[in-house]
């Protein structure tokens, strides 16, 4: 259960539970690319990770650009000398009723949660299967990937999607020591989630102490969010556990909003 000198990409990795992800993954060793669409903020965030440079990347990467995924994981493998460990986390959030619900906004989502994972998945798989030294590779889903909730079609869809993409991943990467699993937080107070509050307040015509409340935390067994430190420990579990015993399953880390 180690990843010193584990070469990981980590999508979304400049801000919220990417970036902590990140940080973590620093502190037990590991060589981390920040990969981001925001290539300021991911230098920054790998500044602030490991000033030296030595275990640290920023890398721009549109995880819906098949071009760009490309490039950038081979500018990782270069840098690192190959890839053990891949995040896809990139995500972003649109709220809106289903007979509501711009189709760009739905192909947008899908795009940036399923499409990306894809991408960078496949680009992953690739050098691993030809490096024979197995891997992992860590989806960030949701408590969304095993419940639904008003307002959040595409992003239910998205994340329960990853789940099924995690299953197939796990069994074709068995033969090459790769495993494929899901962390699934419940609210995280990111920057995402703070957005979702005062939207939410609106389209549900409910105060924005109600929407915490009563909708994000009203399943959780103690009224707490979830924390970036619960998510970031969980994926460095997963990410170093050692043999294929643990694969294709889905971590759910909620306060007991989702048992399952």
């Amino acid at each position: 259960m180690d990843l010193r000198d584990k070469a990981a990409i980590v999508t979304g990795a400049a801000s919220g539970i990417g970036k902590e992800i990140a940080r973590e993954f620093v502190r037990q060793g590991a060589k981390v690319a920040i990969a981001d669409l925001n290539i300021d903020a991911a230098r920054a965030t790998a500044d602030e990770l490991d000033a030296s440079g030595s275990s640290t990347f920023a890398v721009k990467m549109d995880v819906t650009n098949e071009t760009e995924v490309e490039a950038g994981v081979s500018a990782v493998c270069d840098r690192f000398g190959g890839i053990d460990i891949l995040v896809s986390n990139a995500g972003i959030q649109i709220v809106a009723p289903v007979d509501q619900f711009d189709f760009a906004d739905w192909k947008k989502m899908l795009a940036i949660h399923l499409d990306g994972a894809f991408l960078t998945t496949r680009a992953c798989l690739q050098r691993m299967y030809a490096q024979q030294r197995g891997g992992s590779i860590i989806y960030i889903g949701s408590v969304h990937s095993k419940e639904g909730s008003k307002l959040k079609a595409p992003y239910v869809a998205a994340k329960h999607g990853l789940i099924g993409l995690a299953k197939v991943v796990a069994k074709e990467g068995a033969d090459h020591g790769v495993r494929a699993n899901v962390v699934c937080p419940g609210f995280v107070r990111t920057p995402l989630v703070e957005k979702q509050i005062p939207e939410q307040a609106k389209a549900l015509g409910i105060t924005e102490d109600q929407v915490v409340r009563d909708v994000m935390l009203k399943e959780t067994v103690d009224g707490q969010f979830t924390t970036l430190d619960d998510v970031a420990r969980c994926a460095a579990f997963l990410a170093a556990f050692p043999s294929n015993a643990l694969t294709g399953q889905s971590l759910v880390v909620s306060h007991g909003w989702a048992m399952q």
